[in-house]
């Protein structure tokens, strides 16, 4: 009784597996390629997206923060340009998912930096070398 209580369990566990699976599919990018305009479109949008923040840092206001709060304040600044971004993404038909994923990774990198910086200035500031 028990091994066929067993594999009963064992088979309805497989059957919903293989759901979760196609369902996973639907979020899957099926081999569309991006057309060189569109890639020169997202390359000047993360050129405007990195301009905005490096603008943002050179304002004054930001050393005299403390660098996590800055760090917060600059990245929200330029968070119009990432959903620009995010449009042409959508209008090149790249799965929602996949253009999320690319624009969290570009943010995080962005914010990584420019913690960096800001973490240095503030030393700098601290010991006096500036």
């Amino acid at each position: 009784m028990k091994h066929v209580l067993f594999l009963v369990l064992l088979i309805g566990l497989g059957v919903s597996y293989a759901d979760e699976a196609k369902k996973d599919k639907k979020n899957e990018w099926q081999g569309t390629t991006l057309t060189e305009t569109t890639i020169k479109k997202i390359q000047q949008a993360q050129v405007k997206y990195k301009n905005c923040v490096g603008k943002e840092m050179q304002k004054k206001g930001y050393l005299k923060i403390e660098s996590r709060s800055a760090t917060d304040a600059i990245i929200k600044q330029c968070e119009n340009v990432l959903s620009d971004m995010r449009q042409v993404y959508l209008d090149a038909k790249v799965p929602g998912v996949i253009a999320d994923r690319q624009l969290k990774k570009m943010r995080i990198t962005i914010t990584r930096r420019v913690l960096k910086q800001l973490m240095f200035a503030e030393a700098a500031n601290r010991a006096g070398v500036r």
